[in-house]
């Protein structure tokens, strides 16, 4: 069984090859499907197309045929369309031996041409469920190979947000929901799911909660939210379980229940209204969350980061005094957090770093020293 510490570092590596550019194991879903779906569509309609220009021709020919034995058009077309679907009222003008030949011929073709257009319908509607049928065992292979990943248990307003947000960073996930219509949303925005309760270990099993780095659950009703955080905890030790909670109340017994983190979004609300009227220039200037933040240092030619130490650098057994010095006034350590998740905000300035602790930071990562940056994976906080 891994350890705590483990878990802790393959999380922190989840984030780092993020910042290094390198692709994590997240597929677009809805980019292959698409393109399957996108081809097939186009070789069903063009084979139908063809069967569809096939009768016509076959019911030009004959109705040609009949009008040059002297029939009127209405006659013409009347003796073609009961030949060829087989109603067989009988002949509408004698006929001599060729027009006995040539109905023959009408017979034939023209049930050959109505066979082929039916049999494209059919074609069409099986195919359809076949491409729906091979988009699901696609979704179902893709969710049973994602590891180091996120649950979202929820998709309703924040979790179709947590979803948005996670994959513009391309950081994979599942979403898991009970609800057809919410999960008709998920599948085409590309995202992968797993219908059922967050509430039931075996819907947590199928999303795969033994190999997943975090889990959040971000249902409207407490009482589901705290269930859905002891199965999982039961299921995964090491799991970081981030809980939303609309009662503060609540916060205790998600805590109780297994909760690393638990949101209030009715406070974070209250706070915000608070600090926009009590601080108003102070909000419009920086904004009352990381990114906001993040932007507006960003303008001033500095970014929040977070530095990651490497296993074999030169760095650990340093201070962060002389990191800072090491970097030629072009950071500001402001945070320091070892490999085990706990956080220094202060006080950190002699302490000595260790292999797999991360440092956030403001400053030009861009103006560091070669030296120093080929030391840090780093990651953007905004």
């Amino acid at each position: 069984m891994k350890t705590k510490e483990e878990y802790t570092q393959g999380h922190h590596r989840r984030r780092f090859f993020l910042a290094n550019g390198s692709a994590p194991p997240h597929v677009s879903l809805r980019d292959s499907t698409f393109r399957d779906m996108a081809a097939s569509a186009q070789s069903i309609f063009r084979k139908f197309r063809t069967s569809l220009l096939f009768l016509a021709v076959v019911f030009t020919v004959c109705v040609s045929g009949y009008r040059i034995y002297g029939w009127n058009l209405i006659d013409s077309v009347y003796m073609v369309v009961i030949t060829m679907f087989g109603v067989g009222y009988g002949e509408v003008h004698p006929l001599d031996t060729a027009g006995k030949i040539f109905t023959m011929f009408v017979v034939v073709a023209g049930s050959s041409a109505v066979v082929f257009v039916i049999g494209e319908v059919i074609g069409v509607i099986t195919r359809g469920e076949i491409m729906k049928a091979i988009g699901e065992l696609k979704k179902s292979k893709q969710v049973d190979e994602i590891t180091e990943h996120a649950i979202i248990c929820g998709y309703g307003r924040i979790g179709q947000i947590l979803a948005h947000e996670l994959s513009a960073v391309k950081f994979p996930f599942v979403v898991v929901d009970l609800d057809d219509t919410r999960l008709a949303m998920a599948e085409e925005s590309g995202y992968l799911f797993v219908k059922g309760s967050a509430t039931e270990e075996e819907t947590l099993q199928r999303a795969h909660v033994e190999r997943a780095v975090v889990l959040a659950t971000v249902l409207p009703q407490d009482t589901l939210n705290v269930f859905i955080t002891l199965t999982a905890r039961n299921l995964n030790r090491h799991l970081r379980i981030i809980a939303r909670g609309e009662h503060p109340p609540t916060e205790k017994k998600l805590r109780q229940a297994g909760a690393d983190e638990v949101v209030l979004p009715s406070s974070i609300g209250g706070i915000r209204i608070a600090h926009s009227i009590t601080r108003p220039a102070t909000l419009k200037f920086l904004g009352d969350n990381r990114e906001m933040i993040g932007e507006e240092l960003k303008k001033l030619g500095v970014e929040i980061d977070e530095l990651r130490l490497h296993k074999r650098t030169h760095l650990v057994g340093k201070t962060i005094l002389e990191l800072q010095n090491m970097s030629e006034g072009h950071l500001l350590v402001i945070a320091l957090q070892r490999a085990d998740g706990s956080v220094l905000k202060s006080g950190f300035i002699e302490e000595k770093l260790r292999s797999g602790d991360s440092v956030i930071i403001i400053g030009r990562v861009q103006s560091l020293p070669l030296a120093l940056r080929g030391e840090v994976d780093r990651q953007e906080m905004s």
